[in-house]
Order: C-alpha cells, then structure tokens, then sequence
C-alpha cells in the first residue's frame, strides 16, 4: 500500500508428512488464510522456501502454478466452488479435463468419486438441487478425482450445521485413513479436535504445533 508493506507472515516454518491431517487455527488475520494460498500456489512468498513433494515451488509462471496445483493439489472451500450449470458429475470430471484424460475415463472416475461419498444417485443433479452437504460432498469428490498430493480445505464445514459438519469431516477422516494427506483452516475447536495436529497461528507466527488425539466424527453424530 503505497510506501506501506504489511508483513502477513513472520518466520513460518513447518513440515507435514505425508498421510497427516493437519489443522491450522487462529484468529482473523493471524495468517491463516496467506499461508493456505502459498501452500494452494495461488500466492507466492516474498522470501523462503516451499517444497512440495520434493520439488522447489518458486518462479513459477502462472501457466507453470496451474499446471502443479492440477497435478499435486485438491482444493475444498466453504463455498464449495461448484459450478451451477453442471451436474454433480460434470463438476467431479472437471479437473480429469484438464489433466488430458478421456472422455469415458473422465465419467468413470467421476462415478467411482461420487460413489465414495455416497452420491452417486445424485450424478445427473445440478448443484442448486442439492443440500450443502451434499455440495460439499461433491467438492470433496471433485478435488479427489485428480488424486492431488495434497488436499486443502479453507473452512470445509463452515456454512454447514452441526451435524452435517461432522459427516463431512467423518469424509475427510476416512480419506485421511487411506493415506491421503490433508491440511484444514478451521476456526472451530470441535473440527480441529478431528485431526492429529493443530498448527496455531497469531499474527502471522506459529505459537503452537500440538499432536492431539483424534476424535472420530462418527463419534459426534
């Protein structure tokens, strides 16, 4: 801003490996959402390093970002991101179109994604049809389909209520369990409390990085 820089984050420094569920917590404005968008490759870091699955993430063009976001990430939001003039299916293939897979492949694996998050029945459903857990079992289905490195999710449950928050996150865990690895923004302690490891962030530092037992979500429904 002008002669102003404002330094968002200060010192992060932090590795997940891989098959973790990782929340990160803090306040509006500790950084959350800066360190999700370096992660997702949507912004770069002034200074530092990131390396993501062995491979330096820096001078990328944009072409260069969207090819490696294609390749090694999911993303989940809490407004899910759908796209309203296509079916649950269609969404679900969509990132299988950009990675240059065919057709028939394309729906196949959009059915088997569907399938795992208990919508198959709802393929031919446009996103305005469905309730928003369904549409966030959907992003969730459309983020796994490219079978990403890693997967974000910026706040997956929060325009959910209570009980559809947890069968979402019951998703997640069981995803989780398979050995995908998966990184959630939360603001809730009851979502966080679901992972292995809360990273807490203020003011743009790391004040905590705690293993925690994992509640199962199952056992909240």
């Amino acid at each position: 801003m002008g002669n102003n820089s404002l330094h968002v984050l200060k010192g992060i420094d932090f590795k997940v490996k891989q098959g973790e569920l990782v929340a990160i917590m803090g306040s509006s404005g500790s950084g959350k959402s800066t360190l999700l968008n370096i992660l997702g490759m949507l912004d770069l870091a002034d200074d530092g390093s990131y390396t993501l699955d062995g491979v330096p993430i820096k001078n990328l063009s944009e072409t260069k970002a969207a090819n490696y976001r294609n390749k090694f990430l999911g993303f989940v939001f809490q407004s899910f991101n759908l796209i309203n003039y296509k079916t649950a299916e269609e969404n679900v293939a969509l990132p299988l179109l950009y990675q240059g897979v065919s057709r028939k492949t394309r729906i196949q694996k959009a059915k088997e994604y569907l399938k795992r998050v208990g919508l198959l029945e709802w393929a031919g459903h446009l996103p305005s049809e469905l309730s928003g857990g369904q549409k966030q079992r959907v992003a969730i289905a459309r983020a796994m389909a490219a079978q990403p490195k890693v997967l974000l999710a910026d706040e997956p449950t929060g325009a959910l209520d209570t009980k559809t928050s947890y069968e979402v996150m019951d998703l997640i865990q069981k995803l989780n369990d398979e050995g995908n690895t998966i990184l959630i923004v939360t603001h809730e302690p009851d979502i966080a409390e679901m992972c292995h490891r809360v990273v807490i962030l203020k003011d743009g530092k790391i004040i905590e990085d705690k293993k925690v037992d994992q509640v199962r979500a199952l056992d909240h429904v």
